[in-house]
């Protein structure tokens, strides 16, 4: 008895003499089941599944244009192996340039990524359009010995001036503005919260930290974005907070109200709905993000007389410590924890002359 054909799909019985169907291309298979061979429903399903496919290729970046130079930049070892956040900033540079996509190499030229940096600027921010340059810049500094470009036209692109009245830019909180944070927040994103707060870490650091990192009462960790190794002791502030958050048995130390591990996205879409509901009731100001926590510290620290040493050392931010959850770097831990004594203290201070917050008008 001769089968059923159907162009681009693969048609068999397995090992057990069930009659299977999937599309080749996709892998997408057909519950024949619910959709007998042969039926009107198994012939609809198939035409459904091949237009999918149709739509799905016609979006797929096409060689010698600037969406296949930034297909084959995404599929490069620098680009797997950079970090969540990283990865998260240029996949939305690469997002705002899906309209220009199908852009022919040969087209590609500084006055034509002047043109698009300009219009960019205008549409989004300064800020947006230099992120995007620089996304650009990656992408065919690795596609140029591929012979995919003739040159990196994108480093000849002025960067845009930040304007004189735009708003700081991840700003410290005030201590005022932490407690009503804290405050509001759920058990789960206060613990979150507060270990950036308390540690200095950067927000996905802080989200991604294990159990196995915090030991002898320093927090052992390299930083996602540079791999600069971290040494933060845990001060008696973080103590209390990780004592009262919720337990859970996820492998992070923090953990979102599911009991799995936070992802980044989770994270700041709830801080983001506190943070909105906390700013339309004037009980905090515009502009904090949790990446404000780290300057946060980092100016708390300045204000209290540390050097810059002592903060970089703290923050990771110049210092390179390679391997430092294994070897255990104590002296830098010794030194960490004093700098880090001088936070308590200033945290402690600022505890004593806690004002409410008053929104600040502008004239």
């Amino acid at each position: 008895m001769s089968r059923i054909r159907v162009k681009g799909f693969k048609i068999f019985d397995d090992r057990h003499g069930k009659a299977r169907c999937y599309h080749r291309a996709t892998g997408h298979k057909i519950d024949l089941d619910k959709a007998p061979l042969g039926s009107a429903e198994f012939l609809a399903e198939c035409a459904k599944i091949t237009a999918l496919a149709e739509a799905m290729k016609s979006k797929a970046p096409k060689p010698g244009t600037l969406g296949g130079l930034i297909a084959t930049y995404k599929a490069e070892e620098h680009f797997l192996e950079l970090s969540d956040a990283s990865k998260r900033e240029y996949n939305m540079c690469a997002d705002i340039l899906e309209p220009i996509k199908g852009t022919p190499v040969t087209s590609i030229d500084t006055p034509l990524l002047a043109a698009i940096h300009d219009k960019l600027a205008k549409k989004y921010s300064w800020d947006k359009a230099n992120r995007v340059r620089n996304f650009l810049i990656q992408v065919f500094k690795f596609c140029i010995p591929k012979g995919l470009i003739k040159e990196n036209y994108a480093e000849a692109v002025i960067r845009k001036p930040r304007p004189k009245d735009a708003p700081t830019v991840n700003r410290a909180w005030s201590y005022e503005e932490v407690q009503t944070v804290l405050g509001a927040a759920s058990s789960h994103l206060r613990a979150a919260l507060a270990m950036i707060y308390c540690t200095g870490l950067d927000p996905s650091d802080a989200l991604g930290l294990l159990r196995g990192q915090m030991e002898d009462g320093v927090i052992w960790k390299a930083r996602d974005k540079t791999q600069e190794g971290a040494a933060v002791p845990i001060n008696s502030v973080l103590l209390a907070e990780l004592e009262r958050a919720p337990a859970h048995d996820a492998v992070t130390i923090l953990a979102s109200s599911k009991g799995t591990p936070w992802t980044y996205d989770g994270f700041s879409s709830g801080f983001h709905r506190l943070k909105r509901k906390l700013q339309e009731n004037s009980e905090i100001g515009a502009g904090l993000t949790a990446k404000g926590l780290r300057h946060t510290m980092a100016t708390w620290l300045r204000e209290a007389g540390q050097d810059e040493r002592n903060i970089s050392d703290l923050l990771a931010q110049k210092s390179k410590v390679m391997g430092l959850h294994y070897s255990k770097d104590a002296s830098l831990a010794r030194k960490n924890r004093l700098t880090m004594a001088v936070w308590e203290e200033e945290n402690e201070r600022r505890s004593k002359v806690v004002k409410p917050f008053k929104k600040t008008v502008k004239p």
